[in-house]
């Protein structure tokens, strides 16, 4: 279903904080994918389970995916796709951090590499949220200025199929209520609510990153838009890729047979699925 559309330039300041948090995050995912057994020497805390450090190193990866996406979009149509989600997981884990503050590498008596990227960490982490919610605002009082937003000339609006769009809905509400639970959850949370032990800072760590990423995949079912929606499906794409190699290399430790476990499995191949779907949809589109 196509239909007319107008997209707001978006302003340099959000392209340039996309790229700058795209470069942290690899470095974050560097950190924590390629040297998941150095975390109490070259990351903020320590996380004692290699398949959590790689886990959340494939997240970190993948989010440079969706903010370089976004930071290329065309117009601000596509990139507040990539905006929101950051926004939201970074104010989470900005909250996260500050509940568990004993647990990061502060002290002297964590090397001084940790303790440098600790620190680097609490300044990101409380930097990113407000430099964005100020570009937000700068780009909608450019919007505002130029009455039409400094909009391009209307172009066709592809819906997306209704099973897309249901599809992106489900895996929204599953990733949503899942990160609040385990945000929620005081301790280790049991099996049958994730596949892997998790500790309560490493639990809250994936919860962050779980209301992230379902937010962005509420958002691209709202948004409604196969073109609009592509940095969605890239991450999405680049998420399942990266944790089937975090499977492959710690995978034993993961309870394929409880709920958490069928949960997992079908969570990765439904968003799998999903950025496949809209990426063909935008192949098959006229440039």
């Amino acid at each position: 279903m196509t239909g007319k559309a107008r997209d707001e330039a978006v302003i340099g300041s959000i392209r340039g904080i996309l790229y700058a948090a795209a470069f942290l995050v690899f470095l974050a995912g560097l950190q924590l994918f390629v040297f998941p057994l150095r975390t109490a020497d070259w990351f903020s805390w320590t996380i004692g389970a290699p398949m959590t450090a790689v886990f959340l190193g494939a997240a970190y990866w993948s989010s440079a995916v969706l903010e370089v996406a976004g930071a290329r979009a065309p117009g601000w149509g596509s990139a507040r796709l990539a905006v929101w989600p950051v926004l939201v997981f970074t104010t989470l884990t900005l909250l996260v951090t500050l509940v568990h503050l004993d647990a990061f590498h502060f002290g002297p008596e964590h090397p001084m590499s940790a303790r440098i990227v600790t620190w680097g960490w609490l300044a990101i982490y409380a930097g990113v949220p407000i430099a964005l919610l100020a570009a937000e605002r700068l780009q909608a009082r450019d919007r505002r200025r130029d009455g039409a937003g400094s909009e391009a000339a209307p172009a066709p609006r592809h819906r997306l199929p209704v099973g897309l769009r249901a599809l992106l809905g489900a895996l929204a509400v599953v990733q949503l209520i899942a990160g609040v639970v385990l945000l929620a959850w005081q301790g280790t949370p049991p099996e049958w609510i994730w596949p892997w032990p998790l500790t309560a800072l490493t639990a809250d760590a994936v919860g962050a990153w779980l209301v992230g990423l379902g937010w962005a995949a509420g958002y691209a079912a709202v948004v409604d838009d196969v073109l609009w929606v592509r940095p969605v499906a890239l991450t999405g794409i680049a998420f399942v890729v990266l944790e089937g190699i975090a499977l492959a290399r710690y995978g034993e430790v993961v309870a394929w047979a409880t709920p958490a476990g069928i949960a997992y499995a079908a969570l990765l191949a439904g968003i799998g699925a999903s950025g496949v779907w809209d990426l063909l949809l935008a192949r098959r589109l006229p440039r």
